[in-house]
C-alpha cells in the first residue's frame, strides 16, 4: 500500500510539472542566498535577494530578466540581468546561464556570469520551491569577486 501511494504522489508530480514547461507559460519568481563564499578572504558572508520573471519560449525553455541587491560585510550592490534555464525531462531539474550587470559603487562595476543547477519542487499547480546551486564568475576579478553558493527560492508559473 505505501508502494502504491508513493507511486501515485510521483505521477502526480511528474504531470503537474509537465504542464507548467509549455511553451507560452509565464514565471515570476524570488529567491534568496543565506549561504555564499567567495574567493576572498575578506567576504566570506553573502546575503542576496533576487526577484525574476521569465517566459517559456519553446517547451522547457525559460528566458528570464532579473534584479537583485546583495550584502556583504563592506559593501552593498544591486544587479540586473539576463539569462535562461532548460528544464530536463519535464520533472523540474533545470540549469540555467546567464549574464549579469553589478554596481558596486560610482566607481567599481562589474560583469557575471552566473551558472546555477536546481530543482522545481511543486507544492501546488503553479507555485514551487525552488533550491538552487550556483557559481558566479567575475569578469573584472576573477579571484576577488566569483562566489559560489546554495539559494532557495519560491516560483510562481501561470
Amino acid at each position: 500500500m505505501k508502494k502504491f501511494i508513493l507511486c501515485a504522489l510521483l505521477l502526480m508530480v511528474g504531470f503537474g510539472a509537465k504542464a507548467q514547461f509549455e511553451a507560452g507559460t509565464k514565471y515570476l519568481g524570488l529567491s534568496t542566498t543565506s549561504l555564499g563564499l567567495s574567493y576572498s578572504t575578506s567576504e566570506r558572508f553573502r546575503l542576496n535577494l533576487d526577484a525574476t520573471a521569465g517566459y517559456f519560449i519553446a517547451d522547457k525553455v525559460l528566458i528570464k530578466a532579473n534584479v537583485g541587491y546583495d550584502h556583504t560585510k563592506n559593501i552593498d550592490d544591486f544587479s540586473a540581468g539576463l539569462g535562461g534555464r532548460y528544464y530536463f525531462l519535464e520533472n523540474g531539474i533545470f540549469l540555467g546561464a546567464g549574464a549579469e550587470f553589478v554596481h558596486y559603487t560610482s566607481s567599481s562595476n562589474d560583469v557575471m556570469i552566473p551558472v546555477e543547477v536546481g530543482y522545481a519542487f511543486y507544492l501546488n499547480h503553479y507555485i514551487t520551491i525552488e533550491p538552487a546551486v550556483y557559481y558566479k564568475m567575475s569578469m573584472d576579478s576573477f579571484s576577488n569577486k566569483s562566489t559560489v553558493g546554495l539559494k532557495v527560492g519560491f516560483g510562481f508559473y501561470f
